[in-house]
């Protein structure tokens, strides 16, 4: 049977039902046993029966997604699916189902959507297309997918295959075919029957947490259970259920990692992972981000991947974050969607913090070729801190072209203006952990600061055939810093006197990047290959020019602030420096046998890179490095809820910010990493665990040459090893987790000055959090939920070597919301035991926030 329209194959299959008694198909009716006159069911007796059906609409408050061996069931819970109406259509990669005479009425939202529920599904839409009809899209990443309805007690199931269901499966390109059913499910029959009204009950549930697929990985779109990898994911859910405004506080939500504060309290994106510093370079849609001196908003944000151990093999070295062996952040943006969605929302907090935001997206033209989104926010707020505040406007458009059936172009802009107050923490000494949390030790009249910063991104995407595609992609990222600062670099032997110095500074940050790649899937024999070919490109450059003014001092305990400062006109020091970087990787993920899958890729990379003084206009230093950086992983999969991995991985990083005696070249810095694990489904396909065992050794890390201080040597080493724990997803239907513990041994095992055995700076030894909610799916209080965090952080040392411990703590967060249909307001209470706890960057401590109170009102219109 070709394309058939699912209305007639149904009107066809049903009149055949009731003349026959038994299901039939459209394209084979036999007719064995015709019945009697009287046993076939009259539809209406009455007019006013039949105008009752007429005038009725049901009413949907239940979609649930459940992952398949072939793809996903979207399930539409009633119990008369039997009575439903569907028609079908297509348009380019969209199967698009029509359900008249019924309504979403859900829990939280006026609409359903979920974007990569699994492999080769790339979004699946439940929503509202008028004020009577439902329509539910299902849009495939390779082609149109083959969707099948199937009827059982659970109601209404869209059975949806993908051309590429798994990434083990090669299907040629396939009609979606709702005329008839698989022999294992029986179609949807509107009888006579059918014309009776219904009452379709329906969810908007996800499944919680959960996030199947990732892409920071690999660069492909491949189930995180058959990877070989610690990944995870963060989803918008978990953002907005917390109240998030800065990308840093999700450090919570992973184990063994730490959130490092940003430059001058910057909302930069900065984290420790498993022991070592990203030093703000991070990833965001996979192109490198290097936030040092740019802030990132939340506002366009969709979700958080986190990849445990090196990424050079995909990412590189150079100026990177994906240099350092113990893993990188990706963030990943909003993307344009095919149905229209429009959403606003305003947060008013402590310390007048007011932050509207909106989010509109849908399509430009009839076609659905040309998408649009708009991220808008804005920001105004006060500080705990003394003479501190902020005001952002962040505006992120992006839109995405559908050339032809299988050639697309995304593009992306961002753009933000940041003022804020610069404040360096508190020195780690003892005498700074009795001050309260707002002292402010600059000066209130020289701390006025700007940043903007800018972003664009194109992606190109060419599908040479169902198995071959090419992408290129494009990434400008310009920021600058305009700062004055104080800076307190001693206490004095009175304990009490802080000597500080005055600096005035112009900072800017420029990196393009362009990556061409092919990815492809063939098969040798039995073996199922999935190939990735790439070539990047990229040039790094920041500069800054400091002007240092007066030395001056304040006791600490009780400040007083001046008025009058001396600053020179012209720079006193200043340096640029940056690097020309390209870099080939390839990578095959190998699937042996359907319970077997090995990963193998290496990059090499080659950089020049270079330090000039600005000052005297001089170079510093000049160096040429290339290395080859390797991973090989392998899964084992005794059943279809378990995973067994284990992987090997290098890392790399140029050793070039310091000299040595005789002028030679350091050795790049060397990562190696092993990992052990498993991952588990706790609930099958809801509810998913992660436990890993590693060991990360750093080599080549710089430390005092011990002839003379003033230059380094590259014979240090750092080890960390440890146990973390991740579960995310699901428990019960409205009961969302994420959860975490870490037990972290990271230590210097080698070095000239530091002593061996000294703990890294800020890594405790254990650390775990919880975040849970529940929201009421029914009854008087459907639509109310609750939310209850827990943080917990052992000691951690404050500098390397340390001069300061800070003791433990235990922050407790809480949530209240009520979502219904297109509205959600929500109460957030962030460390309501108002512990004192700070955060730390190796050279200062920064008090953290207590309690505050934010709640946020947001429509869906």
């Amino acid at each position: 049977m070709k394309q058939h329209n699912l209305s007639v194959y149904l009107w066809l299959t049903s009149a055949a039902t009731v003349l026959v008694g038994s299901p039939v198909y459209a394209d084979e009716i036999v007719i064995k046993d015709i019945l009697k006159l009287s046993d076939i069911q009259r539809p209406h007796t009455t007019v006013k029966e039949w105008l009752a059906q007429q005038t009725e609409i049901i009413s949907v408050t239940e979609v649930h997604l459940n992952q398949t061996p072939s793809g996903l069931e979207i399930i539409l819970k009633t119990p008369a699916s039997d009575k439903l109406q569907i028609t079908n259509k297509s348009e380019g990669n969209n199967f698009i189902a029509d359900i008249p005479k019924a309504q979403l009425r859900l829990t939280g939202d006026s609409s359903f959507r979920q974007q990569k529920p699994v492999a080769g599904i790339s979004e699946v839409t439940v929503t509202n297309i008028d004020a009577n009809s439902i329509r539910v899209t299902v849009t495939g990443e390779a082609g149109l997918p083959k969707v099948e309805l199937d009827d059982t007690n659970q109601g209404l199931i869209f059975v949806a295959t993908p051309i590429t269901s798994s990434i083990s499966q090669a299907q040629q390109p396939q009609t979606p075919d709702t005329s008839k059913p698989s022999s294992e499910s029986s179609p949807t029959q509107p009888s006579s029957e059918s014309q009776e009204p219904i009452e379709l009950t329906v969810t908007g549930q996800r499944d919680g947490y959960n996030v199947p697929t990732a892409t920071t990985g690999t660069k492909i779109e491949a189930p995180l259970r058959d990877l070989p990898l610690s990944i995870q994911v963060i989803p918008r859910q978990v953002i907005e259920d917390r109240g998030v405004v800065r990308l840093n506080d999700l450090a919570d939500n992973v184990a063994g990692v730490q959130q490092e504060p940003g430059y001058g309290s910057l909302p930069s994106v900065g984290f420790r992972i498993r022991g070592f510093t990203t030093n703000f370079g991070n990833l965001r849609n996979g192109f490198q981000d290097f936030g040092y001196v740019t802030p990132r908003d939340i506002a366009n944000v969709e979700q958080f991947e986190i990849l445990k151990g090196p990424a050079s093999v995909l990412y590189g070295g150079g100026q990177s974050s994906s240099g350092i062996p113990s893993g990188v952040v990706n963030t990943v943006t909003k993307k344009p969607l095919a149905e229209p969605y429009y959403n606003a929302s305003v947060t008013y907090g402590s310390y007048n913090l007011v932050r509207p935001t909106i989010d509109l997206t849908g399509p430009l033209t009839e076609d659905k070729s040309l998408l649009y989104r708009l991220n808008i926010a804005y920001e105004n707020a006060d500080s705990f801190r003394d003479f501190s505040r902020n005001d952002s406007f962040f505006i992120a458009p992006a839109l995405t072209w559908k050339i032809g059936p299988r050639t697309k172009l995304g593009l992306e802009f961002e753009y933000q203006n940041y003022n804020f107050n610069f404040n360096y923490g508190f020195l780690p000494e003892p005498e700074f952990l009795t001050l309260p949390r707002n002292r402010f030790l600059g000066e209130p009249n020289f701390s006025e600061s700007n940043t903007r910063s800018t972003s664009f991104t194109y992606n190109f995407e060419h599908e040479f055939s169902d198995n071959w595609k090419f992408r290129q992609g494009f990434n400008i990222v310009q920021a600058d810093l305009h700062t004055k600062s104080t800076f307190l670099f001693a206490l004095e032997d009175d304990r009490r006197t802080g000597d500080r110095g005055l600096t005035k500074s112009d900072e800017a940050n420029n990196n393009l990047t362009l990556q061409n790649e092919i990815y492809g899937k063939f098969n040798t024999g039995s073996i199922r290959h999935n190939l990735l070919f790439g070539v990047e490109v990229s040039r790094y450059k920041f500069q800054y020019d400091f002007t240092d003014g007066d030395v001056t001092s304040i006791d600490i305990f009780n400040p007083q602030y001046r008025t009058n400062f001396v600053i020179p006109s012209s720079p006193t020091s200043g340096r640029e420096y940056g690097s020309d970087n390209i870099g080939i990787y390839v990578q095959d993920f190998i699937e042996v046998l359907p319970n077997l899958k090995i990963l193998a890729g290496g990059r090499f990379d080659a950089n020049e890179l270079f330090r000039k003084n600005r000052v005297t206009n001089t170079t510093i230093n000049e160096q040429s490095n290339s290395q080859f950086s390797p991973r090989v992983g392998i899964v084992y999969q005794p059943s279809q809820t378990t995973s067994l991995y284990f992987s090997w991985s290098n890392s790399f990083a140029p050793n070039y910010s310091a000299r040595s005696r005789t002028d030679e070249q350091f050795q790049p810095e060397i990562g190696e990493q092993f990992e052990v694990g498993i991952k588990q489904d706790l609930i099958k396909d809801r509810l998913a665990a992660t436990l890993a065992f590693y060991q990360i050794t750093r080599q080549n890390v710089l430390t005092p040459d011990p002839v003379d201080p003033n230059f380094s040597i590259a014979t240090g080493e750092q080890r960390s090893r440890g146990v973390e724990l991740d579960i995310t997803g699901q428990i019960l239907p409205g009961w969302n987790i994420i959860a975490n513990y870490a037990y972290t041994d990271a230590v210097v095992t080698k070095d000239q000055d530091i002593p061996v055995g000294s703990r890294l700076y800020g890594v405790p030894e254990n650390s775990a959090s919880l975040w849970t909610t529940y929201q009421f799916q029914s009854g008087n209080l459907q639509g109310l939920g609750f939310g209850l965090g827990l943080a917990f952080v052992g000691e951690q040392e404050t500098r390397l070597p340390s001069t300061l411990t800070l003791p433990s703590y235990v922050r407790a967060d809480a949530a209240i919301f009520y979502r219904r249909d297109n509205y959600k307001i929500g109460l957030n209470f962030k460390n309501i035991s108002n512990v004192k706890y700070y955060t730390l960057d190796g050279f200062f401590i920064y008090p953290s926030a207590p309690f505050t109170v934010q709640g946020t009102v947001s429509f869906d219109f």
